[in-house]
């Protein structure tokens, strides 16, 4: 049967019925917001999100290009949903984002089974991209399909209307907040201001609209994003304006936690330490990409600091907020790295002796000046220096929990582990999917959502292990 004729066939209020659209969203917590917005826009025109993609009339899938292994995934996605324009009920397979907007020619020729392509500054067409699609679906008498592939791709320093009333979709009681759009930092590695644009602050009113909003609808933690979250409102307002937009999402009653994403350290300024001391709300918490801590790669790589400066501002963060947790990323097995920048990297692991660290081995991005530099290393010693940075932070890690027990925490109840009996709950050094957990074995009846007072009583890897102490509620 051919579903994309049988469906062309269908008159306008029929089509008005609704549509049952299964979403697909890939890549960063960055990307799950633009997700959520689309989503939001679907139901409010009268569509139907469902879990089951055999089911569906249209298959959305929200692409990611970050790295290599990024962009198979998405492809690999479309490749896997586009069966069921044959076996399901799709009509329309739309590809979204990064991916859809960096190569969109490339999908148009190589991957005919897409539809619609959307771009990352489009997805608020989406509405009206799946119906534009549907009608250019209509057949001739011959059964050739009439101009296929739709684009959206707007200017990417376009900044679209952010959904005001968008519901989470983390499936927990925390929420992400993207505050800004795009990046100016043009690092050689990195393909996100071709995909993203151009540095874009959303307006303060809008994001408190927001998070009002998520926290009237359970929200207990609120997670500000972006591409870098430091700079925002210098745009706007004429100046880096985080702290006072901590100032005012801390004003929201219910609201418990306020965690900080992709800090810049050289945009880390002290009115910004002042907000995180000060303001009770807002987690002892930084993750600070610095990529590597050569100076010689740092300079190669295109970032604005260099070892002596991260170390200062490190050394600044634990004296004024001593028991800040700090989350870094590096990249090991750049251009030309050699043995002792590598080295160098190692030691000043060690000395760092950060709370939470990850490691990506080097993704050569066409377009990209360091995708054109020599000194190109083989991908297995790439691999191999990235476990090796591991095995040294796995060591650190572990006695960076050890060092919690005792510690009476205030934590946040994921859920119940029946399996082994125990809550699962995170702590302020725990950001979600990224950093651990704390276990509980306890007789009380805990809610997903709940705050509690926990003693840490013992650490297994990366996790703690903890118990309810007598005054519990927080």
């Amino acid at each position: 049967m051919n579903r994309t004729k049988e469906y062309g066939n269908l008159t306008g209020k029929e089509r008005n019925k609704g549509l049952d659209i299964y979403f697909v969203s890939l890549g960063c917590d960055k990307n799950l917001v633009d997700s959520e917005m689309m989503i939001k826009n679907l139901r409010n025109a009268g569509h139907r999100i469902i879990d089951d993609e055999a089911l569906a009339d249209v298959i959305v899938i929200n692409t990611c290009c970050f790295i290599g292994d990024a962009k198979e995934e998405s492809i690999q996605a479309i490749l896997d949903m586009a069966q069921y324009k044959e076996s399901g009920n799709c009509k329309l397979l739309v590809a979204a984002g990064c991916l859809a907007q960096r190569y969109h020619e490339e999908i148009k020729t190589e991957l005919p089974e897409v539809d619609v392509i959307i771009g990352t500054m489009g997805y608020e067409a989406l509405v009206e991209a799946i119906e534009d699609g549907l009608e250019r679906q209509g057949h001739s008498e011959d059964g050739s399909v009439r101009d296929s592939h739709p684009e959206y791709l707007k200017d990417i320093d376009y900044l679209p209307e952010p959904v005001l009333d968008r519901d989470s979709m983390t499936g927990g009681y925390y929420a992400y907040l993207k505050i800004a759009e795009g990046c100016d930092k043009h690092c050689t590695y990195c393909v996100i201001p071709r995909v993203r644009g151009k540095y874009r602050s959303v307006p303060m009113e809008k994001l408190l609209t927001q998070a009002e909003h998520l926290v009237e609808n359970g929200a207990r933690e609120i997670i500000l994003v972006a591409q870098e979250t430091t700079l925002y409102g210098a745009d706007l307002y004429g100046e880096k304006s985080l702290p006072l937009l901590l100032e005012k999402l801390s004003g929201i009653e219910e609201l418990r936690w306020i965690r900080i994403l992709y800090c810049y350290p050289e945009e880390i300024t002290t009115e910004l330490i002042d907000a995180i001391e000060r303001l009770p709300k807002v987690c002892n918490y930084l993750d600070i990409p610095i990529q590597h801590g050569a100076d010689t790669i740092l300079k190669r790589m295109g970032r604005r600091t260099n070892q002596r400066e991260i170390i200062q501002m490190v050394e600044e963060l634990r004296r004024r907020i001593p028991d800040i947790a700090l989350r870094t990323t590096l990249i090991t097995g750049f251009p030309g790295e050699t043995e002792e920048e590598f080295l160098e990297l190692k030691r000043f692991v060690k000395r760092m002796k950060f709370d939470r660290l990850g490691v990506f081995a080097y993704s050569k991005e066409e377009d990209t000046p360091a995708g054109e530099m020599d000194g190109q290393i083989p991908e297995e010693e790439k691999e191999k220096r990235r476990d090796e940075i591991m095995e040294l932070q796995q060591s650190i890690a572990f006695e960076k929990s050890r060092e919690q027990t005792g510690r009476v925490l205030e934590v946040m109840i994921e859920g119940y582990m029946a399996e082994d009996e125990v809550d699962a709950a995170r702590t302020y050094m725990d950001a979600p999917d990224v950093d651990g957990y704390i276990f509980i074995e306890s007789d009380w009846n805990l809610m997903s959502g709940d705050f509690v007072k926990v003693r840490v009583i013992s650490a297994e890897g990366y996790d703690l292990l903890g118990e309810i102490v007598d005054d519990y509620t927080c």
